[in-house]
């Protein structure tokens, strides 16, 4: 009897370990490899459950809708009212490409699947509502359409936001596509030349040109390697050792100017010689000051700025970051940014496009508030750069952005790149006296500043301020 009791005992012993081993794995898998194996692409289970969820709606600022779900026999089929207009910030949502912009980066909060239930499993799904929370934009849905249309059929993007809060108020990117005919279309937009799934207001690396040459003047002053009363002779061209020859545009001559004169005319040579006199160190400085080192938000998924190895650069390529060249690429957002600080006391707000996260019945469930990400300057250089933006506006190359009993402060750029015609640039803010809006347009290949992204902005603004 004994040696039986003995074997009972180490049977029951055998199986209860077993029991703990299988409680330890089952725990492993349900609280470290929950999200894992909830998002997996094979499960079936979870993709089926979500078919049957109605995705909450994409809307602006104002209600209107940007996105929603439509019953489609068994399931719900997305559907986008604006189209092209929208198509980079909102995204699309397909079985078989995927998910982009909105629909992606908050597809937990469009499903409902943001819940705490989660790693439960199939459980969960006693808890799921099957209607997905709303997000709510901080665009403006006409402002986006007044910004796209103003584009015309030129490549390019255009950022506009609230250099006070940071909100993300317009944000389009030519070519687009229509997200409601993705899947039909998928072959031609995914390999057309002209890149129209690229959203480049975050994600286009462009040379910024001329429209550098705002924080130049800054970076300069801050280091006081000049003052507002210095001059620098410009014969129209600069020799820069060993020889190498910067030209100002027509090789005009502008004579003895001070750096107020020199960014209403957007001075080559002007803003050259503050590269050289800046130096690499210093610049490297002026950069990373203003945050060019640093991620914003991961939701707007923008592309990192590149930057020279400032330290290894020559004396050419030192003038040439004073206008804005060398290899200094960028992104359409980080222009509007910039813009943005001397709009706002030299003060970067935190860029965001997702103000509030509602249920279906209009309850809140999460909100974004405005974040101070950077101060880059002191307020009293700020004003002394939008000063001297208002003088490029007012009476220099950015005339064709004014507006009548508006005072805008803004820059052209005309950026010279390796693969084509210059790209057309306008930067800027308004009113200037109590900014509401900054706005970045790009024109890709479209030339002078001045002449093609200074009047699209022009439109742009109009349509914010009134």
């Amino acid at each position: 009897m004994k040696v039986i009791a003995d074997n009972i005992r180490k049977v029951a012993y055998c199986l209860f370990s077993l029991l703990v081993i299988l409680f330890i794995y089952l725990s492993y898998i349900q609280v470290v490899e929950s999200n894992f194996l909830a998002t997996h692409p094979l499960n079936r289970r979870n993709a089926e459950a979500i078919h049957q969820i109605e995705y909450g709606m994409v809307v602006d600022k104002n209600g209107q809708k940007l996105a929603y779900s439509e019953r489609d026999g068994d399931g719900f089929k997305r559907q986008y009212p604006y189209g092209a207009i929208t198509a980079h910030v909102v995204g699309y949502d397909s079985e078989t490409y995927g998910k982009t912009g909105i629909e992606s980066t908050f597809n937990a909060y469009l499903t409902g699947k943001n819940n705490q239930l989660q790693h439960l499993g199939a459980i969960s799904h006693l808890w799921t509502n099957q209607v997905g929370n709303n997000v709510v934009l901080t665009l403006d849905a006409k402002l986006q359409e007044v910004a796209y249309k103003s584009l015309g059929d030129h490549r390019g993007a255009v950022v506009v936001m609230s250099p006070r809060t940071g909100a993300i108020l317009a944000m389009v990117s030519k070519p687009s596509f229509n997200p409601n005919t993705l899947n039909e279309q998928w072959n031609h937009i995914s390999t057309a030349t002209d890149s129209p799934l690229l959203n480049r207001s975050v994600q286009g690396l462009y040379p910024p040109g001329s429209i550098m040459k705002v924080m130049i003047a800054d970076g300069a002053l801050t280091e006081q390697v000049i003052d507002q009363k210095r001059t620098i002779n410009s014969e129209g061209f600069l020799k820069v050792p060993p020889d190498y020859v910067l030209e100002e545009v027509n090789r005009k001559v502008y004579g003895k100017i001070n750096i107020k004169e020199a960014l209403t005319v957007s001075s080559n040579v002007f803003f050259g010689t503050l590269g050289l006199e800046l130096g690499g160190k210093r610049l490297a400085k002026t950069f990373e000051r203003y945050g060019f080192k640093r991620p914003v938000s991961p939701e707007l998924q923008e592309a990192m700025s590149r930057l020279p190895d400032f330290n290894a650069l020559g004396n050419g390529d030192l003038a040439q970051v004073g206008i804005g060249q060398s290899s200094l690429l960028v992104t359409p957002l980080r222009m509007a940014m910039l813009a943005s600080s001397f709009a706002n006391k030299g003060k970067i707000m935190k860029p965001y496009i997702v103000s509030t996260i509602t249920d279906d019945k209009g309850s809140k469930v999460q909100e974004f508030a405005p974040e101070e990400w950077l101060t880059v300057t002191t307020p009293q250089l700020a004003d002394t750069i939008k000063e001297m933006m208002v003088e490029v506006v007012s009476h220099g190359t950015g005339n064709a952005a004014s507006l009548r009993g508006v005072q805008v402060a803004g820059k052209t750029g005309t950026a010279e790149n390796p693969h084509g015609d210059s790209h057309a640039w306008f930067i800027g803010f308004a009113p200037a006296d109590n900014p509401e809006v900054a706005i970045a347009v790009i024109v890709e290949n479209g030339g002078g500043g001045g002449s093609i992204a200074a009047p699209i902005a022009r439109q742009i603004l109009e349509k914010a301020l009134h």
